[in-house]
């Protein structure tokens, strides 16, 4: 009888199913197995390759199996969803990712480990908490505007209205909207002193991590996106070239090639999305910064906000950061300022 190499395992949360091929894909095997007896299970097995959709627990499993001395891969869900045969369930979805991972050319999500995903629950949380203070903020100006009040927008506008509230906009409203708006406010002092404390962590973080340190030396890279990087991005080995991780982050623009003739489209957006969202943010405070006090002459920022829209540029200069973050990684260097040449 042949022998199992590769095991595609179809995650849940009670009930799991494994599917079994030989070497040259034939089926082996194909059961359910319970939540408990999953890890017996795979001790059990021969050491083999086992492959994980990409998606919630699938690091923890794959630490695991990898401590079981089994070769765990983790692959995207999209690129599974093309082996799946007619209709869906979790015998049909295991085959499908133990037929992917045996593909030569797939490609694979590395594992993070528990610290790594411990630091990034920090930028999760944080993500978390900016958004309700920013739903919250929302709710106060929505409920002033049908007292005839309007806020400006932003937290710091948002924060004073608490000694107006005691003053001409308390007086006129009722009872029952004070003691309601007191709720929101206060609720939203505590967002803010959280959110607070978590930038705090992540500054410190930043400063006792050497690839953070090196990666601030980069013009719109800050503690929070260095921090990110070092804990969501997989090695820098992974890449080939500074473009493929671009392109990872989904930086890169979008083929619609076809008949031989090249067409670009907008960019991807696959990838981490965290990471992006970073990256272009970070990217913007430089581009406006050079829109109000100039961008250095002859560089490539300059010319590129002369000939082009400045969302453009933004997005622009987030693929060249992405990069640049790379080179670094691979070269332990600080980041050095690029003399321009003259025209």
């Amino acid at each position: 009888m042949s022998e199992v190499t590769t095991i595609g395992l179809d995650i849940a949360k009670n009930v799991f199913h494994a599917h079994g091929a030989d070497a040259r894909g034939r089926a082996l095997f194909s059961r359910k197995i319970s939540r408990t007896k999953l890890l017996e299970f795979f001790a059990k097995q021969p050491r083999c390759t086992v492959a994980l959709e990409a998606c919630g627990g699938a690091h923890h499993w794959g630490r695991e199996f990898t401590g079981l001395g089994h070769d765990v891969k983790l692959i995207p869900p999209a690129y599974v969803k093309p082996f799946v045969k007619r209709h869906k369930n979790d015998a049909v979805d295991a085959e499908a990712i133990c037929e992917a991972a045996q593909r030569p050319n797939m490609r694979f999500v590395a594992i993070r480990s528990e610290e790594q995903q411990a630091s990034g629950l920090v930028f999760r949380t944080r993500d978390l908490l900016v958004r309700q203070r920013t739903q919250l903020i929302n709710a106060i100006r929505g409920h002033l505007t049908e007292y005839g009040w309007v806020a400006p927008k932003g937290p710091s506008h948002v924060a004073m209205l608490g000694d107006l509230l005691e003053d001409e906009i308390g007086s006129s409203l009722p009872e029952a909207a004070k003691a309601m708006f007191r709720t929101m406010l206060d609720l939203l002092e505590e967002l803010n002193d959280r959110i607070g404390d978590l930038d705090k962590e992540i500054a410190r973080r930043a400063r006792e991590d050497a690839i953070a340190r090196q990666l601030m030396t980069i013009p719109g890279v800050g503690p929070i996106t260095a921090t990110a990087i070092a804990a969501l991005a997989p090695p820098a080995e992974t890449f080939a070239k500074g473009r493929d991780f671009a392109a990872w982050l989904g930086l890169a623009p979008r083929q619609l090639s076809t008949g031989g003739k090249q067409k670009l489209g907008s960019i991807t957006k696959m990838g981490e999305r965290t990471l992006r969202r970073l990256l272009i943010i970070g990217s913007s405070a430089v581009v406006l910064q050079a829109s109000k006090r100039g961008a250095p002459a002859g560089s490539w920022l300059e010319q590129m906000l002369a000939r082009k829209p400045r969302m453009l540029v933004t997005v622009a200069l987030a693929n060249k950061t992405a990069r640049i973050i790379w080179a670094l990684l691979m070269s332990e260097e600080d980041y050095r300022v690029p003399v321009a040449t003259a025209a």
